[in-house]
């Protein structure tokens, strides 16, 4: 069984005891956040390696690893092939900088994109913007309602109801 596999069967196992799944995500977030402070210091840095050399290199199991990588592999430049990955396959961590910051703010991760070291990365107004640019990207506007009598919004000059609004 791929490593991702392993992962998702144990992180996301829906019989398992709630407090035992609740243990197992409070400590990957501490994981997960002493991993991004660290690579957050040379953010222009690629990291790269085996799963198994990450894991050692960031003090932390195979499985945390994975999860790791399974979360980050849309803010690289390159992705990973996490489908397959075992731990001997090689990986590496060049992350786009936005975006990783704005995927931080889609997954509601304040404990990632609240980290210090995005104050040597990006100024306060960056940070914003990119925050905003990320939350109006999933806001849904509707748009003006077109009733019957109102000129026909594809510019015929016809009342909607006698153009494109009949059936």
């Amino acid at each position: 069984m791929a490593l991702l596999d392993q992962w998702r069967s144990v992180a996301y196992n829906e019989q398992a005891n709630r407090t035992t799944l609740q243990n197992l995500w409070n400590a990957y977030f501490k994981q997960e956040r002493d991993i991004y402070a660290e690579l957050l210091k040379n953010p222009d840095e690629v990291v790269s390696g085996t799963v198994k050399e990450l894991a050692d290199k960031f003090h932390v199991d195979i499985m945390a690893m994975t999860g790791f990588l399974d979360g980050i592999n849309d803010s690289l430049k390159e992705k990973n092939p996490i489908e397959t990955m075992e731990e001997d396959t090689p990986v590496q961590l060049g992350f786009d900088k936005e975006l990783l910051y704005k995927n931080m703010v889609a997954a509601e991760a304040d404990w990632l994109y609240n980290l210090e070291a995005w104050n040597d990365i990006f100024d306060e107004d960056t940070k914003k913007r990119l925050y905003k640019e990320q939350k109006s990207s999933t806001t849904i506007i509707k748009g003006k309602k077109v009733y019957p009598n109102d000129p026909c919004p594809c510019g015929s000059g016809k009342k909607y109801k006698k153009c494109c609004g009949r059936k």
